[in-house]
């Protein structure tokens, strides 16, 4: 059955098609017409499903006695109310939490909990363990100092970026150069670190956020770090222990983007490129990256390939500008942090403005009327409250897993420590997109007709 919608605006008519009971969007000059099937979205948000794991009203961390613990309390090196989790990651009966120093008080940036618990606010284990965290007062740019997320690769690895910035939202120090440390998730010895080299590094550089890509072989491994406050990629190749960086245009905020108003609060972020995810396109093995800056409403992609040359960047990198281009937005308040891709070519992404996740069929184009929502909204209100991290894990049966922590609470205002401030949240991949816009086995496509007419600036409508 064909309908037909019909917007009457001053000396035109804008007529739109739409077919197969689904739905179309129209946007002219900023504004949305669109017909929607509600039972489409009822058929949708009834196969979701969302589990909480662990929440918390404050962190705490498992110290050898109690004796030590109050002892970290008394000389200020654990403050319980300045720490907040941040990186959420997954391995077998483990769950990987960082805990980047923003604030003073933060003893460890990266632990581990059981996974499954028999707490519900357990205490984080220091990963590898104790010693391998460094004092901020006395650093020692060996060890650990301020880590923001993870990635674990197909060969049992945990990547990890250490920014080496310490107090970021109160005197911003960078006490360590950045480095990369991988671990050995079945014995958890140490890989490699390898600090990131002065030319790299820009002044007031923040590296947030950390993908991986395998080759052909284990070995084979790079890693792509996002450097968000000065809007670059540093590639690290795993075989030649060598990085470069990488910088283009589409790497820097949208300052219309930049305006956040969440929980009361208005304030501003300029983050850069943030959001990381990368693709096997299938039978030809090409790899692409998919990335969005914080600040931003659009959706980017460019050759992995590309970026893996290093010969590209070290002779001129405006020539390969045009090579990274965007595929879409996702319109107004679309502001996302972390993204991932799941085997079967779904990408879930975070939608801050919306306490929301957000997914794609990455077969389909990236348009709105192919972006769904994972949550039903008075859902996603009482468990999610600023999904800061996303990660898609590596089971036989493939799980997202969300960090919520109130992030913009903690920085700019104050948490009440009477209710639950922090959640782990797991959803199943194949219940929460079946039958949806974003799962890959619905050979729907969008095959409305529409007509699109410009209006001028100042008209009416």
């Amino acid at each position: 059955n064909k309908q037909m919608l019909i917007a009457r605006l001053p000396a035109i008519i804008l007529i739109i098609f739409i077919e197969n009971d689904i739905f179309n969007i129209l946007r002219v000059q900023g504004v949305d017409y669109e017909y929607t099937n509600p039972s489409f979205f009822k058929s949708f948000k009834s196969e979701s499903k969302i589990e909480t794991i662990n929440e918390w009203k404050y962190l705490d961390f498992d110290y050898p006695t109690f004796v030590d613990r109050q002892r970290a309390i008394r000389n200020g090196d654990f403050v319980p109310k300045n720490n907040l989790p941040l990186g959420i990651d997954k391995y077998s009966n483990r769950l990987f939490i960082t805990t980047p120093r923003w604030k003073d008080g933060v003893p460890a940036s990266i632990g581990t909990i059981p996974y499954p618990t028999k707490e519900n606010s357990p205490a984080i284990k220091p990963y590898p363990k104790w010693e391998d965290h460094g004092d901020p007062r006395s650093p020692d740019c060996m060890k650990l100092i301020s880590v923001y997320r993870t990635a674990i690769d197909e060969c049992h690895r945990l990547w990890l970026i250490d920014s080496g910035i310490v107090n970021a939202t109160i005197n911003l120090t960078q006490i360590c150069p950045p480095k990369i440390v991988v671990y050995d998730l079945k014995t958890d010895n140490l890989i490699v670190r390898y600090s990131f080299p002065e030319t790299q590094i820009k002044e007031d550089s923040l590296h947030s956020n950390i993908v991986v890509d395998i080759g052909v072989d284990c070995e084979d491994a790079h890693a792509i770090v996002s450097d968000v406050w000065r809007y670059g990629l540093l590639v690290y190749s795993l075989s030649q222990n060598r990085s470069w960086r990488v910088t283009n245009y589409n790497f820097s905020p949208n300052p219309i983007a930049s305006n956040f108003i969440i929980y009361g609060l208005n304030f501003q972020w300029l983050d850069g490129v943030f959001g990381l995810s990368i693709k096997v396109n299938q039978p030809s093995n090409e790899r692409v990256l998919y990335f969005h800056p914080m600040a931003s409403f659009k959706e980017f992609q460019v050759s992995m390939h590309l970026l893996l040359n290093e010969t590209l960047w070290i002779t001129n990198s405006q020539e390969n500008s045009k090579y990274f281009y965007s595929i879409g937005d996702r319109g107004f308040n679309g502001q996302s942090s972390t993204s991932g891709i799941a085997r079967n070519g779904v990408m879930f992404y975070t939608q801050l403005h919306k306490d929301n996740i957000g997914c794609w069929d990455t077969k389909k184009p990236y348009i709105r009327a192919n972006l769904g929502t994972l949550i039903d909204h008075d859902v996603s209100q009482k468990l999610i409250q600023f999904p800061n991290d996303l990660k898609v894990d590596n089971e036989e049966q493939q799980s997202l897993w969300i960090m919520s922590n109130r992030l913009p609470i903690f920085l700019y205002s104050q948490l009440d420590y009477s209710e639950v401030n922090f959640r782990i949240l797991k959803i199943n991949i194949h219940r929460i997109i079946n039958k949806s816009i974003c799962d890959p086995l619905n050979t729907y496509t969008n095959a409305s007709k529409s007509a699109i007419v410009s209006i001028e600036e100042g008209q009416c409508y």
